[in-house]
């Protein structure tokens, strides 16, 4: 069992990633891509060191806590806000990161699931991880 400091940490996190969340859906849905576009990070990629083992633990440990806030959290939270979400968790803790907006390809779309987003700690998918053949039309680098 985790020490009382441990749990007490974790749920702040999890908090942390709900908060996230909600600025996130609040985000997508209520304005227009070219005015958030530019919060999500830099379209040129990032002159930085390929992450540690450091790094990529904490960056999947910050995406369970992604993925268990939008479990507990009422109505369905899609891949976009969850990818949002951890980005600006891994931005303030310095991680660096892709984010990653794609398509399917027209011939592979079949109406459910034609668009997805996720996030890359360098060669490591932390959240996202959705088979298929994708187009990415929009990568941000922090």
């Amino acid at each position: 069992m985790l020490p009382l400091v441990e749990a007490w940490r974790a749920r702040l996190r999890t908090a942390e990633a709900m908060a996230e969340l909600v600025r996130a859906r609040h985000m997508v849905r209520h304005r227009r891509f070219a005015s958030w576009r530019a919060r999500l990070g830099s379209a040129e990629p990032v002159d930085a060191l390929a992450p540690n083992e450091e790094a990529l633990r904490l960056a999947s440990h910050l995406a369970r806590h992604v993925d268990r806030a939008a479990w507990r959290m009422p109505g369905e939270w899609l891949c976009l806000p969850r990818a949002i979400a951890l980005s600006r968790m891994l931005r303030s803790r310095r991680v660096p990161h892709a984010l990653h907006i794609a398509a399917r390809p027209a011939a592979a779309r079949t109406g459910a699931d034609d668009l997805h987003a996720w996030i890359d700690v360098g060669p490591v998918r932390v959240i996202g991880d959705l088979p298929g053949p994708w187009a990415v039309i929009y990568r941000a680098f922090a």
